[in-house]
């Protein structure tokens, strides 16, 4: 069973959520920090959310660090950044068995002082981190920058976005530039660690079978943040583009890579955001969707198309892998398709079907306490209350003029096009 999320500052601009639930056998703590999404941050932040679960000052090598994790019942720390609109999140997460099928009480009290080191008290070696641990990870972070455009599917959406997003923080990749990465040292990723201790607004999520006196309890007692002035993050700004981009980049691909990039216009405070949802997804949203059944299905155009929308940048990006020929007539058919469903030219069926795919996506997310605290989180972030059954509620009210409303909203921004190398084209 899920009780509702229940939120309290612990300390200056440190909000603990707690999430009482017997339907998971673990316990599941996330650390959330906010940090503007910049050039300047983006490497230093994603290098230092993996260089921190590497060795604590009471497990100052790696080895005996997960040792001792090991020890207490197979307790798990990973850790990552993600990208929400111009923000840059870094996060950790800790698994941690539930007290209720274990013998040994005390497993969550010690996990979280292990925890708490992690994150506040690192090794440390000469004043910084231990430096084989940097050396390490800046190379690790080095290969994962380098190794994005092995992924053409997702770099090809990647590059629409840097393209559509030029002037803006969301075109930043979300683990930073090479360029970036080179300029920091070990001495310079220490003092920026410090920083993001006391400047970062920080959202700590605790779900289990404990009751929310005690969780807060817990984290209370176990974690010590020394805060200073909180950074302020500016939300969005909505840009208006006047004329529609075209780009194309030419690789070694064997497959053409078309995506195309609406804005939205529609921020996710809206009373028209479930709408714009519908929308995408009666337009690109699964297998009965228009985009699968018309350009896929009926025209063979494409071997993979499908819509989604970031719900903290408002825009909606058309994803679709193509033969290098059918670039032209398979855009001109997806943008046809968006202006007839802006036109309503969509069922009462076809508004039933993407519900309910809607729906069983969202109700799939309470099946995982790691998808259900990232859930809790964006919304968090967002400033909305609603819990997994008022959403659910907002998508089943959504009626046909709504998404012809939101629809119309959408404006043709970028069209970009991963095309194969010229000489291969002579």
């Amino acid at each position: 069973m899920l009780k509702r999320l229940n939120s309290i500052e612990i300390a200056k601009s440190v909000r603990l959520h707690t999430i009482k639930s017997d339907k998971f056998k673990t316990h599941l703590i996330g650390i959330y920090m906010q940090r503007p999404l910049s050039n300047e941050e983006a490497a230093k932040n994603a290098l230092l959310s993996q260089i921190l679960t590497k060795a604590t000052k009471t497990y100052p090598n790696f080895l005996d660090l997960n040792k001792k994790l090991e020890n207490l019942y197979g307790t798990i720390v990973n850790s990552d950044v993600a990208k929400k609109g111009e923000k840059q999140i870094i996060q950790f997460k800790m698994q941690i068995s539930d007290v209720n099928h274990i013998c040994d009480k005390n497993i969550v009290n010690e996990c979280l002082k292990i925890f708490n080191e992690i994150i506040n008290e690192p090794a440390v070696e000469n004043g910084s981190f231990i430096e084989k641990y940097f050396r390490q990870e800046k190379e690790n972070l080095k290969e994962k920058i380098k190794s994005r455009i092995n992924d053409k599917r997702k770099y090809a959406v990647d590059r629409c976005i840097e393209e559509m997003c030029k002037d803006e923080p969301f075109s930043i990749y979300e683990y930073g530039n090479l360029d970036e990465l080179e300029k920091i040292d070990n001495d310079t990723l220490f003092s920026h660690y410090q920083n993001v201790l006391k400047t970062s607004p920080i959202d700590i999520f605790f779900i289990g079978d404990i009751d929310e006196e005690t969780s807060r309890k817990l984290i209370s007692e176990n974690f010590d943040f020394k805060r200073g002035d909180i950074i302020d993050i500016p939300r969005e700004n909505i840009k208006k583009e006047t004329y529609v981009k075209e780009v194309e980049d030419n690789l070694n691909v064997n497959q053409g890579k078309l995506t195309i990039g609406y804005r939205t216009n529609i921020p996710y405070e809206s009373e028209l955001y479930e709408s714009s949802i519908l929308f995408s997804s009666i337009l690109g949203g699964g297998p009965n969707s228009k985009l699968f059944q018309n350009v896929r299905e009926k025209e063979s155009l494409c071997y993979y198309i499908y819509s989604k929308i970031d719900k903290f940048k408002s825009i909606m990006l058309i994803s679709s892998g193509i033969e290098f020929d059918n670039f032209d007539k398979t855009k001109k058919l997806i943008i046809d398709e968006v202006k007839k469903l802006q036109d309503g030219k969509f069922t009462e069926d076809d508004i039933e079907i993407a519900k309910k795919s809607i729906i069983t996506s969202i109700k799939s997310l309470s099946d995982s306490p790691n998808m259900l605290i990232d859930f809790y989180f964006s919304q968090t972030l967002s400033g909305i209350s609603e819990d997994l059954d008022g959403i659910i509620a907002k998508i089943q009210r959504v009626k046909k003029d709504s998404i012809i409303e939101a629809g119309k909203k959408f404006k043709l921004d970028t069209i970009y096009f991963l095309n194969k190398n010229r000489e291969e084209r002579k």
